[in-house]
């Protein structure tokens, strides 16, 4: 199987977005480039404290390995024993203002190795885009939901439906019994109609992303705040950290297939807070979040 073309255009992707970025922002990535031990390497293009973006990390990797780790493997025992090659490109955006919602992308292609000459092996692949708003507003919700629709209606008028189930369902916080944001779109083992079928889906979604994001932000971005909505943001952050840290199958792949920890860990705030048993008062901007955004709905 020829990679060329998915590593051309995700390696593509990334220097795209980090371009708009670094106008959007008005300060310069620092591109970090990086080979794993193991096999393969990648590129980690990350701002931190920059005019707009308090952290904005946009990593491309291709790593392989002679042996699955089990978050890859608990889930598809027979792929077990087999070797791997892995390709994509994930993103986090924390921008300062609180207003500005954070937002998480990721792509990627994984191939499981062939045991014998008549296996082709196993392939497929995944990701999605989901918002993660702290002070949302209803027009941004929409807007970024609708865009995600967009990308994926020419594949098919139910994907949008199940991909939206999909990332609530995945973007759940477990053990805090509440959404992590208002979602997005989240798919994985996709293989439907081929590669190439599977590869343009991908290509329209990662297409979509700048579209979704930027009038958002770039609408919010002066919208002045103090210190009750900076306290409220590291709040909500830790829920963030705490959902990639127990739970995000990217992450324990990534650590326990040996990958590197600065580029796996980028995803994480610079800045984040925990209260115990905290609640947000009735009626206030806080309380919003909770009732009218976090819980599941169709936005478009």
């Amino acid at each position: 199987m020829d990679l060329t073309q998915l590593h051309d255009y995700l390696s593509g992707l990334q220097a795209r977005i980090v371009e708009a970025l670094e106008t959007f922002d008005g300060s310069r990535f620092r591109d970090d480039v990086w080979e794993r031990p193991g096999g393969g390497g990648g590129s980690t293009r990350i701002l931190e404290e920059g005019g707009f973006f308090e952290r904005a990390g946009v990593g491309f990797s291709q790593v392989n390995g002679d042996t699955l780790p089990g978050s890859a493997s608990a889930a598809h025992p027979g792929l077990a024993g087999r070797g791997f090659e892995a390709i994509g490109i994930s993103l986090v955006l924390h921008p300062r203002n609180p207003y500005c919602p954070t937002v998480h992308m990721n792509l990627r292609f994984f191939h499981a190795s062939a045991r014998a000459e008549d296996d082709e092996g196993i392939w497929w692949f995944g990701g999605g885009t989901d918002l993660t708003p702290y002070y949302p507003f209803e027009e941004d919700v929409r807007h970024f939901h609708a865009r995600c629709k967009a990308a994926l209606d020419p594949f098919g008028p139910d994907l949008h439906r199940r991909f939206k189930q999909a990332c609530d369902r995945y973007f759940f916080i477990r053990h805090r019994d509440e959404p992590r944001g208002v979602g997005g779109i989240f798919f994985d083992d996709f293989s439907e109609g081929g590669f190439e079928r599977s590869f343009a889906l991908v290509r329209s979604v990662g297409d979509a992303f700048l579209d979704a994001y930027l009038p958002i932000v770039g609408r919010r971005r002066a919208i002045p705040w103090g210190d009750r909505e900076r306290d409220f943001q590291a709040f909500r952050r830790g829920r963030y950290v705490e959902f990639n840290l127990v739970q995000d199958r990217g992450t324990l792949f990534g650590l326990q297939s040996g990958g590197r920890a600065e580029s796996i860990l980028m995803s994480l705030p610079p800045l984040a807070r925990w209260r115990y048993d905290w609640k947000p008062e009735p009626g206030s901007p806080e309380e919003a979040l909770y009732r009218d955004f976090l819980p599941p709905r169709d936005w478009v």
